[in-house]
């Protein structure tokens, strides 16, 4: 085991796949973890949203000139993961960092000594996320070659409990800062999801008739 492995959480619970597409609606910047033939490797993307319901599916944009595409199209794998503002300076990090500029044996979990914890699949998942999703490319070569875009179907989708439960996130001004989700702007910039509110439908504005 890599000294980096973790044990799974005690508060990482599994997530039905029907709701697995909550995980991701509110629009965070995500996490793309890869792995194959011994090599693991994560990227930021901002690029990303949920597709579909049953099955649950997904969609991620992924450059060609990345390692991170490479170890996709090799395992036909790749989990999502949502990271929070607390690990907000190390998102930012691996997403600036190329794999190909790392030392010969290293990758960015251990570069900036990411733990992470093992899934159903061989990705590893980053420790400091609230949600996670592993999935299975479904092919699309043109969308892959002419959009660089991914379609992956969710096989297992997990969350935090302390921030997503029974199928809803809890409101972000209920929780600590460290644990609402980010959302990349530019430049080195986020936003935090940092209050949740309701409201209703306005009612249609019907003219008289004249």
């Amino acid at each position: 085991m890599s000294a980096l492995q973790m044990p799974r959480p005690e508060h990482v619970k599994p997530v039905e796949l029907a709701q697995a597409y909550r995980l991701m609606n509110h629009g965070p910047t995500v996490l793309v973890s890869s792995s194959h033939g011994g090599r693991h490797n994560l990227m930021a993307a901002a690029w990303s949203m949920p597709l579909d319901f049953t099955p649950a599916k997904v969609c991620v944009v992924i450059d060609k000139a990345t390692l991170t595409r490479k170890l996709v199209e090799a395992s036909g794998e790749f989990t999502l993961a949502v990271p929070t503002r607390g690990f907000a300076a190390q998102t930012l990090a691996v997403g600036r960092t190329s794999a190909t500029d790392l030392a010969e044996g290293m990758d960015k979990f251990s570069q900036y000594q990411l733990s992470w914890f093992a899934g159903a699949q061989a990705a590893p998942l980053p420790q400091a996320c609230t949600a996670w999703l592993e999935c299975s490319v479904i092919p699309e070569p043109h969308n892959q070659q002419a959009y660089d875009l991914f379609i992956g179907e969710v096989k297992h989708a997990w969350a935090d409990e302390r921030v997503f439960s029974t199928g809803h996130w809890h409101p972000p001004q209920d929780l600590p800062q460290h644990l609402q989700s980010i959302h990349y702007i530019a430049g080195g910039s986020f936003f935090a999801a940092t209050e949740s509110f309701s409201t209703e439908p306005q009612a249609p504005c019907i003219s008289p008739v004249l």
